[in-house]
């Protein structure tokens, strides 16, 4: 019983973030570039997100495997010639 005490106690700590973060786009920028920083020093974390975003977030995963597709106009060059 304490221990849900404790997360109501959290969740309602944390409504003015949720709030200013919705309220204002930058702040929520800079909070999700700040946790992508955390997440990528630690491999076996960044692997989970990778893997939930892969199953849970499934716009997000097609988004970013849109951006990961090699141009179309480069050909099979390595991009370390610049694609020509």
């Amino acid at each position: 019983m304490k221990t849900e005490t404790l997360k109501k106690q959290d969740s309602m700590d944390l409504e003015p973030f949720y709030q200013a973060i919705e309220d204002d786009p930058s702040l929520l920028e800079e909070a999700f570039e700040t946790l992508l920083e955390m997440v990528n020093s630690e491999p076996g974390s960044a692997k989970k997100l990778a893997l939930l975003i892969k199953e849970d977030f499934h716009d997000l995963y097609k988004e970013i495997a849109e951006l990961c597709k090699p141009d179309q106009d480069k050909g099979n060059t390595p991009s370390c010639c610049g694609g020509l």
